[in-house]
C-alpha cells in the first residue's frame, strides 16, 4: 500500500487517506469525532500511529499539521454576515436547483432547459454544459469531497454520472419508472441514491453503472434524501407525510419518522449526525443547515431566503433581491458562501 495524499473534513472532523493497493486508488477515514479545542495533538497523533499503518513517522507531522487545522476550525464562530456579490443569468428557462463543489471553487445549476452548467465561483464563467438528457434537469450534486464527478438526476427518470473536468458522461442509470427529483452521493463516492416520484429510492453503484438497491417502503413520492456522515444510513423524506431511516448494507428500513400534518419536501443530517431537519409543505421550514451546524438556511416563495440561529430560532440575516420564488440554497463546505436558486431565472451568489 502506497499512501498518496490526505483529504481533510472539517464537519465533522476527520481525515481522509487516499492510498494505491494492487493498482487501484482506495481511500480510508480517520474519524476525530471527539476532537475539541484542547485535544493534545501529539498524543493524538501517537494513538493514530498505533492504529493505521498508512501514517509512517515521515509523515506523522504532515498529520498533526492537519489535525491542527481541525482545532482551529472548531474553535471559529459562525457569526459571518453575507453580502451580494454577484448575479448569473445561468440558464434561458427557470433553475432547478444549484449545489457546490467541497472547496466552493465551482458550483453547477440545473434547469428546465434539460441541461446542468458547471460554474467558476470567483469569475461567474461557464466551464462546461453537461448536455443529453430529454427533459428537465432537477437534481444534481457534486461527490464531494472529491469533486472529479456530478450526477443529474432528471424529469426523463434518468440519472447521469458525469466527470466534471471534461463534462464527459460515464453512466446513465435507469430503472425509475418516473421522474427523479433528488440524488445523493455517499461520502465514500461509491454509490449514488436517487429518489422519484415513482414512490422509491434506488441505490448505484458508481463504479459499474449498476443497480444496487431498491427502497420501496414508502406510499406517495420521495422528494429528498441524504446519507449521514459514515455512509451507512440513508434518510429519505416522502409525500406520505414520514422520513424514513434506511441502512445502506440491506437496503431495509430501520426507522420511521411520523408527525408532519402534510408532504415532506426537504431531509437532511446535521454535521454529527445528532439531529435530522426536516422541512414540510406544512409550512414549518424549507431548509439547509450550514457545515458547523449552527445555522439553518432557508428558501421561500416569498423571494427571499433567511439565515437562523439553530439554538435560540432567532433570525439573523434575509438575503433579499430575487424577484420570484426562491427554491434552491446551498452554502459551501466552509459556511462562508451561499448560492440562491429562483425562479427568476437567476442565481446569487452571496460571501
Amino acid at each position: 500500500m502506497k499512501l498518496k495524499r490526505f483529504l481533510v473534513r472539517y464537519y465533522p472532523p476527520g481525515i481522509t487517506l487516499e492510498y494505491e493497493k494492487g493498482g487501484c486508488l482506495r481511500t480510508r477515514s480517520i474519524d476525530l469525532l471527539d476532537l475539541t479545542p484542547e485535544t493534545n495533538i501529539d498524543e493524538l497523533v501517537a494513538e493514530i500511529r498505533r492504529s493505521e499503518p498508512l501514517i509512517t513517522e515521515s509523515r506523522a507531522d504532515q498529520v498533526k499539521q492537519l489535525i491542527l487545522r481541525l482545532q482551529q476550525k472548531q474553535g471559529q464562530q459562525g457569526h459571518h454576515r453575507f453580502c451580494f456579490f454577484k448575479e448569473l443569468k445561468a440558464h434561458i428557462l427557470p433553475l432547478t436547483n444549484v449545489a457546490f463543489d467541497k472547496s466552493g471553487s465551482r458550483f453547477i445549476t440545473g434547469s428546465y432547459d434539460r441541461t446542468c452548467r458547471v460554474w467558476d465561483t470567483a469569475s461567474g464563467t461557464e466551464l462546461h454544459t453537461l448536455e443529453g438528457h430529454r427533459n428537465v434537469v432537477y437534481a444534481i450534486a457534486f461527490n464531494n469531497p472529491y469533486g472529479d464527478k456530478i450526477a443529474t438526476g432528471s424529469f426523463d427518470k434518468t440519472c447521469k454520472l458525469w466527470y466534471a473536468e471534461t463534462g464527459k458522461c460515464i453512466h446513465t442509470f435507469r430503472g425509475h419508472m418516473a421522474e427523479i427529483v433528488c440524488l445523493a452521493f455517499n461520502p465514500q463516492s461509491t454509490l449514488v441514491a436517487t429518489g422519484s416520484m415513482d414512490a422509491t429510492a434506488k441505490l448505484w453503484d458508481v463504479e459499474t453503472g449498476e443497480e444496487v438497491a431498491s427502497l420501496t417502503d414508502h406510499t406517495a413520492e420521495v422528494l429528498s434524501l441524504c446519507f449521514n456522515t459514515v455512509g451507512n444510513q440513508l434518510v429519505t423524506g416522502s409525500f406520505d407525510h414520514t422520513v424514513a431511516i434506511w441502512d445502506v448494507a440491506s437496503g431495509s428500513r430501520v426507522h420511521t419518522l411520523i408527525g408532519h400534518r402534510g408532504e415532506i419536501s426537504n431531509v437532511q443530517f446535521n454535521w454529527d449526525c445528532s439531529l435530522i431537519v426536516t422541512g414540510s409543505m406544512d409550512k414549518t421550514c424549507k431548509i439547509c443547515f450550514s457545515p458547523q451546524g449552527s445555522r439553518v438556511l432557508t428558501a421561500s416563495s416569498d423571494k427571499t431566503a433567511r439565515l437562523w440561529d439553530v439554538q435560540s430560532g432567532v433570525c439573523l440575516q434575509v438575503l433579499e433581491g430575487h424577484t420570484d420564488e426562491i427554491f434552491s440554497c446551498v452554502f459551501n463546505y466552509e459556511g462562508d458562501t451561499i448560492i440562491t436558486g429562483s425562479k427568476d431565472n437567476t442565481c446569487r451568489i452571496w460571501y
